[in-house]
């Protein structure tokens, strides 16, 4: 008999920062505060997006500011190949924070956190993502 859990796909997640430390940070605490969510990283855009075309994971974590494809391009790109992918937005520079809603117009991002980045409100912006995708997830098979 198949339980529930053998029944959903898993969730996943891509994570895309381009400095080095705040990557190793951030992979370290998603791998223990979730371990059962594959989790893919990338050091820029680029790379970045050529994993979501890889795996399409159901969350996007990424940084705004990257070289060779910022994290706003990559994400336009990301939604134009899955429109109901979540995106978490992590950035330095708090004048970006009001990239929301200029941003907000033509692509959604479902959270915005700057750096330094508080762990409380991070945790908080990946576990209401999870619940919503999950819902949704739920609500296909009924």
């Amino acid at each position: 008999m198949e339980s529930m859990s053998d029944a959903m796909p898993a969730i996943s997640i891509l994570l895309v920062e381009d400095e080095k430390i705040t990557l190793v940070l951030l992979t370290t605490i998603l791998t223990r505060r979730f371990p059962d969510v594959p989790l893919y990283t990338a050091v820029n855009g680029r790379t970045g997006l050529k994993l979501f075309e890889a795996h399409a994971p159901d969350i996007v974590i990424t940084d705004i500011n990257m070289p060779d494809m910022s994290g706003v391009q990559m994400a336009e790109k990301i939604r134009a190949i899955k429109p109901d992918t979540k995106f978490i937005v992590i950035t330095g520079d708090t004048g970006q924070l009001s990239l929301g809603a200029s941003v907000g117009k033509s692509l959604e991002i479902d959270h915005y956190i700057a750096k330094p980045v508080r762990f409380q409100e991070f945790f908080a912006a990946v576990e209401q993502c999870l619940g919503e995708i999950a819902q949704r997830e739920f609500d296909l098979k009924e």
